[in-house]
């Protein structure tokens, strides 16, 4: 499954930036895999921080291998040393684990998330164990397909917006002009961001001073993971 966007979103989006219209129409469709389960998104986000795109696709594969379904009952069932045997960290394994027992006994309602506010889901995904901001933004795109998602603490995106806007930096203030503008399809236009980051466009430079250079560079390594995911 692909994350869902179409006709509306692009006319939008183009009438309202000519800019990110030119790297639209160079660019095309994108196709971005999501995850539609939000158990396994969470436990999927929490594998693979700080790791590479690789070592997390490892990892998650063994864990589905191993235990079939990827739910609570299975995480708890297997217990924090057997998911440690998974290639994963002690920490992490006890942050699953953690997050299981809070969906088995209700503390987490699973369900109910799906019928707050993007503000009200952040918040309740980000006091999970192992899971900031960022990642709760991310499960929020990539599994629950929110149209509006727009990550300020998304090195890859503030990449991809130097290189199409020409900016040295991208400071909060500035963002928040650009996500008025952009919403209310914000993820749309963090997919394409994103890809601009990657070096989907080979022409487009990053604007960011020399001394940026080694955060740019990690951006890059990030945008370029996440295509592949």
């Amino acid at each position: 499954m692909f994350f869902q966007y179409g006709e509306k979103e692009i006319i939008y989006l183009k009438q309202k930036d000519k800019r990110l219209a030119e790297v639209i129409d160079k660019i095309g469709k994108i196709e971005r895999e999501v995850d539609s389960d939000l158990f396994s998104s969470v436990v999927h986000h929490i594998i693979g921080q700080q790791i590479s795109t690789k070592a997390q696709a490892t990892i998650w594969q063994r864990m589905q291998d191993n235990l079939g379904v990827v739910n609570a009952d299975t995480v708890l069932a297997a217990g924090i040393n057997h998911l440690q045997s998974f290639g994963m960290t002690f920490k992490k394994a006890e942050y699953i684990t953690d997050f299981a027992v809070k969906v088995q006994n209700g503390a987490f309602d699973l369900e109910g998330i799906w019928d707050k506010t993007d503000d009200e889901a952040i918040e309740e995904l980000s006091s999970l164990k192992g899971i900031g901001v960022w990642t709760a933004e991310m499960i929020l795109l990539f599994c629950m397909q929110r149209p509006n998602v727009f990550s300020y603490g998304d090195l890859a995106v503030l990449r991809g917006m130097r290189m199409v806007y020409h900016h040295r930096k991208i400071d909060r203030k500035l963002f928040e002009k650009y996500r008025r503008r952009l919403s209310p399809y914000c993820s749309v236009a963090s997919l394409y961001f994103w890809v601009v980051a990657g070096g989907a466009i080979p022409e487009m430079k990053d604007y960011a001073p020399k001394k940026e250079n080694k955060k740019n560079e990690r951006a890059r390594e990030i945008a370029s993971n996440s295509k592949q995911e």
